[in-house]
């Protein structure tokens, strides 16, 4: 069961002198929305653009996944050298980088240029999730640490909402499959140039702002050197690591599936109609954030998420086995249950990991591989057999969330550390 199930509703989100750092680093959620969700504008957009199979247009998020795999862990070693503000001030770089590589990518007309720009973006914001997660984590009283980590994911979840409707304005246009290439390319240079500017303005308030520099359990290690296979040895961040790897996976697929649930649920409903349960689901999961922080003030961190856990895989297990509309009802409520699944278990995963909070962000951060696995699986599935039946890919990965929930517990003194501030 959960460490606690009574809490102190009076413990404040944060400190004064943290305030400002902590609305900085939000920022930080609300600005990385932008790089995820415009893969889903720029899929269509380059499939019309560069006459792309289905395949590859699909190497979008396989270059952007892969660049937060490979990018993670990285940064989790180069944070433990230089803290988290130099760390979030090179992701800052990185992705501003990225997004202005754009630029000559779109002169080009080379597909593989915007690949490779999408992937040094992906790059700089995994050193944005590995550093800006627990650094928010520590910017105020740890008993409220899960509540303000999800608050801050919940201008991620904003920035989710908002940036289909700006892409779609934008970036795509009405222009013919394979006509004017030149001018579908080069849509995508105001906005990515736009989005550097700001990663850069961004970067800008922070080197100028104090953020307080966290050193977490240091004293326990002295100059001993970080191991990977110690982190490992924490129960608790190794059932999380899986945790969010299901969780990402789920998420990603379910999202990927709503209109194409709803074509075939709902035969004859025209693809505009079928978006809009896709704009539910997201909305849903935008408010989710915002109600679950609230509602972590009253009820403890593990128990929401095993209620929230619960709501999926019943949310699911409908889709799968009902019919008519309600699939396509489930599947838009799971939104809201989706909505606290990752800031919480990446919360409580990092929880008392002293000096080996880094590196085991970084994990957390690995999994997120988990949206470009188990979404294919899920396809794979379908093609076999159809659309409900692969949902049964993400209900298993509820029950492994519900478990995590159900079970976690302090494990010791070592997961019980608070950090130790310097300012």
């Amino acid at each position: 069961m959960a460490t606690t199930t009574r809490i102190d509703s009076h413990i404040p989100l944060t400190e004064r002198k943290y305030l400002l750092p902590l609305v900085l680093i939000t920022s930080l959620f609300f600005l990385w929305a932008f790089g995820v969700n415009l893969n889903d504008i720029l899929i269509p957009h380059f499939k019309k653009a560069f006459q792309l199979t289905d395949l590859q247009s699909s190497l979008i998020q396989a270059a952007f996944f892969g660049g937060y795999f490979l990018a993670a862990l990285p940064a989790g070693w180069l944070m433990e050298r230089i803290g988290y503000k130099k760390g979030i001030l090179s992701g800052l770089m990185i992705c501003a980088t990225g997004a202005l590589l754009f630029i000559p990518a779109a002169s080009s007309l080379l597909y593989v240029f915007f690949l490779f720009a999408l992937f040094v973006m992906a790059c700089g914001q995994s050193f944005l999730e590995v550093a800006a997660n627990p650094y928010v984590t520590a910017l105020g009283p740890k008993q409220s640490a899960e509540r303000r980590l999800n608050l801050a994911q919940s201008f991620n979840s904003v920035g989710a909402v908002i940036t289909p409707f700006l892409g779609a304005a934008f970036i795509l246009t009405d222009t013919q499959s394979g006509s004017a290439q030149v001018d579908e390319a080069s849509t995508v240079r105001i906005p990515y140039l736009v989005i550097a500017a700001i990663f850069l303005s961004v970067a800008a308030m922070i080197y100028f702002t104090h953020l307080p520099e966290v050193h977490e359990g240091k004293e326990q290690l002295g100059d001993q050197r970080l191991k990977l296979s110690d982190v490992w040895k924490f129960r608790h961040l190794r059932q999380g690591v899986l945790a969010q790897f299901f969780y990402v996976g789920a998420q990603v697929g379910v999202a990927s599936f709503v209109i194409r649930l709803t074509e075939q649920v709902q035969p004859g409903t025209p693809d505009k109609i079928a978006a809009r349960y896709l704009q539910l689901h997201l909305l849903g999961f935008m408010i989710g954030r915002f109600a679950g922080s609230g509602l972590m003030k009253y009820v403890a961190a593990p128990r929401l998420l095993s209620i929230f856990a619960a709501g999926s895989l019943m949310c699911a297990s409908a889709a799968v086995v009902a019919t008519g509309s309600l699939p396509v009802f489930a599947v838009v409520a799971i939104g809201f249950f989706h909505s606290i699944m990752f800031p919480t278990i990446f919360a409580l995963s990092i929880k008392g990991l002293g000096a080996y909070t880094k590196l085991g962000s970084s994990l957390l951060v690995m999994s997120i591989i988990g949206g470009a696995i188990l979404p294919a699986a899920m396809g794979y599935i379908s093609d076999a057999s159809n659309i409900q039946r692969a949902l049964i890919v993400p209900l298993v990965c509820y029950l492994y969330i519900l478990k995590f929930a159900l079970s976690f517990s302090g494990r010791g003194s070592r997961d019980t550390a608070a950090p130790e501030y310097v300012t």
